[in-house]
């Protein structure tokens, strides 16, 4: 179905269901919020959960493709769609379904951001654990959606250890929830798990329930510079195995520094960032184990503005280089150093500035390379000899491509261990969209 005829046919439709005011039309408009190239015939903005369903159900009818939107931060990630017939913004849904702040919990709409939940449950000396890069951006449905985290993913666990339940739209209109309001009261399959990661691909997530921390009374950063990547990680492995149970871990190439700080001293080395929370007693504990290998400590506006810029690498590498190759890697904590190797040595091979942060402490690397001024391979060439290196890492290390130029689109979308569940997977994806409407091709 093409823009030209979805837009005149099915407007009044939707004008109906949103109000005129949530429906974007112009088609001037509707290419700012292009989907990778592709502008979508048609956006709408619903208000509440009848009306996406309302939506879907119509969607559904005519098989019009329809791709879920938050913040609009993680568009740029998977393949290109077949078709963007609907783009369904999330953003009205901001209500505080629940908050009890006594019991650690609270249930909120998936357009509200991640800022905006951790400034609410601030004030009661709460904090939300989820950390994503661009949290003013970044709303509570893409952030599960998306399955994204930050350096905090090393002290707190992922959004599936603090997820309680969500509530969600299927792809034929259908309202159904996954999980629940409080902690162990899931029987059955667990649905919400589901969808955690699952790209929007299953349904709308229209809220969430999350379980709470209580807000750390002090934190500290400690930072240990080091020659090579082998001695910080050697370093990394000596904090593991201590009785320091840091909240942050995280490795720091040269050039993310660089990249991060401009101006940042050329060779200043790999570092080991770990950040530390508690009492004067337990911060002073940190100091002495870690030894005289910590060169730099810092605390208030630098500590949060230094991890504020480690959360946004990617956006930031995206933004100073725009024709670079950023990929996120889960892999074993063992393989970092032959993976970082790998990657290194086709870096400086093709004339390729390599950039690198990661938690390694639970095995997650987030790369940036681009291509320097004088380099002679061209970045289509360096995308498949990147993507080559997987005959010869590890078969359980996977990557998924989280910016890259255009023309490189259909080499790395990403790539990793084949799914030994494939059948499985499409049955789910049946029952859920039966007409695969939601975000198809991706």
């Amino acid at each position: 179905m093409s823009t030209a005829t979805t837009t005149p046919r099915f407007a009044p439709v939707f004008r109906a269901i949103c109000g005129a005011k949530y429906v974007m039309e112009d088609p001037a408009e509707l290419q700012t919020w292009n989907v990778l190239g592709v502008a979508p015939a048609i956006a709408v903005t619903p208000a509440s959960v009848d009306e996406v369903a309302n939506i879907l159900r119509f969607a559904n009818e005519h098989g019009l493709g329809v791709v879920p939107a938050g913040g609009f931060t993680q568009q740029q990630v998977g393949n290109l769609p077949q078709q963007v017939d609907v783009l369904l913004f999330t953003t009205r849904l901001t209500e505080v379904e629940h908050y009890d702040a006594g019991d650690l919990t609270v249930g909120i709409g998936a357009g509200c951001t991640v800022a905006q939940l951790s400034a609410m449950v601030a004030e009661n000396g709460l904090f939300f654990a989820g950390d994503p890069a661009q949290p003013g951006r970044c709303t509570i449905g893409g952030l599960l959606a998306t399955g994204l985290y930050g350096p905090l993913r090393h002290g707190y666990g992922g959004l599936r250890d603090y997820c309680l339940g969500v509530r969600f739209v299927t792809g034929d209109g259908r309202k159904a929830k996954g999980g629940g309001r409080v902690v162990k009261n899931v029987a059955g399959y667990d649905m919400m798990k589901l969808f955690i990661g699952s790209q929007g691909t299953l349904g709308i997530i229209t809220g969430a329930s999350f379980k709470l921390f209580p807000a750390p009374r002090q934190t500290r950063t400690f930072v240990a510079f080091f020659p090579s990547a082998a001695e910080a990680l050697q370093f990394r492995s000596q904090v593991l195995r201590s009785p320091l149970d840091p909240i942050c871990l995280e490795l720091v190439s040269p050039q993310a520094h660089e990249l991060l700080v401009p101006g940042s001293p050329a060779g200043a080395g790999w570092s080991i960032c770990l950040r530390a929370a508690g009492s004067d007693a337990v911060l002073a504990r940190y100091r002495t184990e870690l030894g005289s290998a910590v060169v730099r400590e810092m605390e208030g506006a630098n500590e949060q503005g230094f991890w504020r810029a480690l959360e946004d690498f990617s956006p930031i590498a995206a933004e100073r280089h725009p024709r670079s190759l950023s990929i996120s890697m889960t892999l074993p904590v063992g393989d970092v150093q032959p993976v970082l190797s790998e990657l290194s040595a086709v870096a400086e091979s093709n004339r390729f500035s390599f950039a690198a942060i990661g938690r390694v402490g639970i095995g997650h690397l987030l790369v940036s390379l681009w291509q320097a001024p004088d380099a002679e391979v061209s970045m289509v060439s360096f995308v498949n000899t990147v993507s080559g290196l997987r005959n010869h890492l590890p078969r359980d290390v996977s990557m998924a491509v989280l910016h890259c130029p255009s023309e490189t689109r259909h080499h790395v979308s990403a790539w990793g261990p084949m799914p030994t569940d494939l059948e499985s997977m499409r049955a789910v994806k049946m029952a859920l969209d039966p007409r695969d409407i939601l975000n198809r091709g991706r």
